[in-house]
């Protein structure tokens, strides 16, 4: 009976190249985190996430609860909050860049 070799299949070296690839994107990722991409990024997308909660939500409430012309001017209300406070994340953003300067 021969002996059991140990070889490198084909497999165990397309999971050291995924290895080394998540190793790569992980150093990409931290450089993103590092440099504020990820918190401006993820507060814009959580920003956008409120409001449109916020609409449908509000929106169908208002809806089911008044009316469809209330709703209208309901949803004509929210939509104004939204884009005041939208002016006001913008601002802001630009007084942060140029406080960084």
């Amino acid at each position: 009976m021969k002996p059991l070799q140990w070889t490198v299949t084909e497999s165990e070296e397309r999971r050291k190249e995924r290895k080394r690839k998540m190793m790569a994107s992980k150093g990409e990722q931290q450089e993103e985190v590092a440099s504020g991409r990820y918190r401006q990024t993820t507060e814009g997308q959580l920003v956008l996430g409120g409001f449109v909660i916020l609409l449908v939500v509000g929106g169908g409430l208002t809806t089911i609860l008044m009316g469809g012309s209330v709703a209208a001017f309901a949803v004509a209300v929210i939509l104004l909050a939204a884009g005041l406070l939208l002016l006001l994340y913008i601002a802001l953003s630009y007084l942060e860049r140029w406080l960084k300067q």
